[in-house]
This record gives C-alpha cells, sequence and structure tokens, in this order.
C-alpha cells in the first residue's frame, strides 16, 4: 500500500507540474518565450524524481516486472489527477486560460485526424525519453531539457499529460476529447519505447 501511494503521488506531483507549466504557456502572449518556461515543469519532475509517465513508460522496455507496470499506470493516473483540478481551478481563477485553452483545443479536435495525432504524439515520445535520458546519463544536465522540450511543442507534437491539462482547463467534454487524448498517450507510449527497444535489439544482435 505504501509503495502504491508513493507512486499516485508522485505521478499527482509530476502532473502537477505539467500544470504549472502548461498555464505558463497558455499564459504568455510570446509562445517562443513560453515554451521555454514551460521547460521548468519537465526539469523540476527530472530533478525531484516525480512520477511522469511519457518518462516512464520507456522503463517497460527493460522491466516488465508487475511492480515496474504498476509504477508506469499509477504514474498516469496521477498525472491525470495532478493535471485535471488544476486545469478547472485555474480556468475558474484565470479566464484568460480557459479562452486560450479552448481555442487550442478546438483547433487539435478540428484540424487533426487521428492518425495525425497518432503521429505527433510518437515525435513527441521519442523527444521526451531523449530529454529524460540525457539529464539521467549526462550527470542531470539540463540542456537536452531545454532544447527538447521547446523542439516539441514548436513542432506541433502532442504530449498527453499537458493535454489532459488543455483540455480541462478549455472546459470541453466529449467523446471526441477522451478519444483524443487516448490517442495521445498510445502515440507517446510508442514513441517512448521506440528507442530503448532498438537499443535492446541492439544488445541482444551483439551477444
Amino acid at each position: 500500500m505504501k509503495k502504491v501511494t508513493g507512486y499516485v503521488c508522485g505521478g499527482i506531483a509530476a502532473g502537477l507540474m505539467i500544470s504549472l507549466g502548461s498555464a505558463v504557456f497558455l499564459s504568455c502572449e510570446n509562445r517562443y518565450v513560453g515554451c521555454l518556461l514551460f521547460c521548468i515543469a519537465l526539469y523540476c519532475i527530472c530533478v525531484k524524481g516525480y512520477y511522469l509517465y511519457t518518462g516512464r513508460v520507456c522503463g517497460l522496455v527493460d522491466d516488465l516486472s508487475k511492480d515496474n507496470f504498476s509504477l508506469v499506470f499509477l504514474s498516469l493516473l496521477g498525472n491525470l489527477a495532478g493535471t485535471v483540478p488544476p486545469a478547472l481551478l485555474l480556468r475558474a481563477a484565470i479566464p484568460a486560460i480557459g479562452e486560450k485553452a479552448a481555442s487550442l483545443c478546438q483547433g487539435k479536435l478540428d484540424g487533426q485526424e487521428l492518425w495525425q495525432t497518432f503521429v505527433r504524439a510518437v515525435f513527441c515520445g521519442i523527444i521526451v525519453y531523449l530529454a529524460v535520458s540525457i539529464f539521467k546519463e549526462e550527470n542531470r544536465s539540463p540542456v537536452a531539457i531545454f532544447v527538447g522540450i521547446p523542439a516539441f511543442i514548436l513542432s506541433g507534437y502532442e504530449h498527453s499529460i499537458a493535454d489532459m491539462f488543455y483540455f480541462g482547463a478549455s472546459g470541453i467534454v466529449s467523446v471526441d476529447a477522451f478519444v483524443f487524448i487516448v490517442t495521445v498517450i498510445a502515440g507517446n507510449s510508442v514513441g517512448g519505447i521506440l528507442l530503448p527497444l532498438f537499443r535492446r535489439i541492439d544488445r541482444w544482435a551483439k551477444s
């Protein structure tokens, strides 16, 4: 029970960090500044060791144990709990954030086919994996985070946890919105495990 509580709380904390970054992004008139400030969310998550789904799903490639699968699944639930309530609160407290989120999310629903959303999410998953893994491997260097995160935002890629916040703040509740989020989660998952899978296959081929 303690382990489950820790996973969920770590996921909620990560979701809250993404909420802070997403709110800053929506509040900035200059999207380049917004992209840069959004990076503080992932940086804090990595430094504090919080459980962000898109940064943890890659671990399933090397560890499909029950504990690790539970960590990934519970982190996703925690991320949801850490994004939607803050989104609703900020929508009420700062109406401009809700208006910006509604415009952004409606554009996503109207302007993208589901396969396009999936592809955008896959590429986002790849970048998040690289940013987090380089942070861990290069003595906690933030460079990949502060380059990679603006790169995926400016490219129009989709991040499932950020989208949870955007849709929560938008006030859009529909089947289409639910399917959109599920599609982004699936795409992020594929993108997150792609490079670790290639690395594992390479190790297998050399052994």
